[in-house]
């Protein structure tokens, strides 16, 4: 049985790609019929941007696009805006700190496609900023083909950031989410209609929004605040509270003081 290193600490940003690589070593050894894949992917390269560049391209490249092509688009993105890695990282550690099915950067790196799919936006997000609309939506439509995840380019995400499970996550074009942020499954931060312009949910820092959650219109959910699962979230949501229910409502009080952090979902009865 072959068993990744203890990832029990929280390691620092710029400690992820050495990890990384030193967890990919030890599969390899322990499970050769991966070792070939995973030295293409990780040990032959120098950089988390380059492994990440590849693993990117090693999924979205297909007949119109190929592998080589993706992967240049992804190193320029990388290479322009240097910060896409640290979002990255903090995504890295969104993800062991909060799942706890995850056992260490491979399995997100490799396999979770919330993790992907989210880190091929940031790359489609740059693209957006550099006026290669186009090229940025092909990203979006390949990364909804493959992983049943719809993020526009345009949407703003800070760093941290967990989408859990993610199959159904749909983020509108004027939607922003800040930092350390969790979501699950089947998430809408959508519109309300056919208006144009600023119609998308302002997700602010530390939110926890709940698996089957609709949050639709130009509204604002406040820092630390929590979403129920299967909540339609039609006015602002004040921060640290809990809202529920169609069309959602505040339940229970003040909630935990970091949800996204603690994953707590369980509502308190008044």
């Amino acid at each position: 049985m072959t068993h990744l290193v203890d990832v029990s600490q929280e390691p620092h940003q710029g400690a992820i790609w050495p990890r990384l690589r030193i967890e990919a070593a030890t599969v390899a050894a322990g499970e050769p019929i991966l070792a070939s894949m995973l030295h293409a992917v990780i040990l032959n390269h120098e950089r988390l941007e380059d492994a990440l560049g590849y693993v990117l391209a090693s999924k979205i490249g297909g007949v119109n696009m190929n592998d080589m092509q993706v992967r240049e688009i992804c190193d320029q993105a990388l290479h322009e805006n240097p910060d896409i890695i640290r979002r990255v990282e903090a995504d890295f550690q969104a993800v062991l700190e909060r799942d706890p099915a995850c056992k260490g950067f491979l399995q997100p790196f490799l396999f979770f496609k919330g993790f992907l799919a989210l880190q091929t936006q940031r790359i489609a997000h740059q693209l957006w900023r550099d006026e290669r609309q186009t090229l940025a939506l092909f990203f979006q439509s390949r990364v909804s083909e493959l992983f049943a995840v719809d993020i526009h380019p345009a949407t703003r995400i800070g760093a941290g950031i967990m989408l859990d499970h993610a199959t159904g996550i749909v983020f509108g074009e004027t939607a922003v989410i800040g930092d350390n942020v969790s979501i699950m499954q089947d998430v809408t931060l959508g519109g309300t209609g056919a208006e144009r312009g600023d119609r998308h949910p302002k997700i602010e820092e530390g939110v926890l929004i709940g698996a089957g959650a609709k949050v639709l219109g130009n509204i604002t959910v406040g820092h630390h605040a929590r979403i129920a699962a299967c909540s339609v979230v039609l006015k602002n949501v004040a921060p640290h509270c809990t809202v529920a229910g169609i069309p959602a409502k505040p339940v229970g009080g003040e909630c935990c003081p970091e949800p996204a952090r603690s994953m707590d979902h369980m509502l308190v009865e008044d």
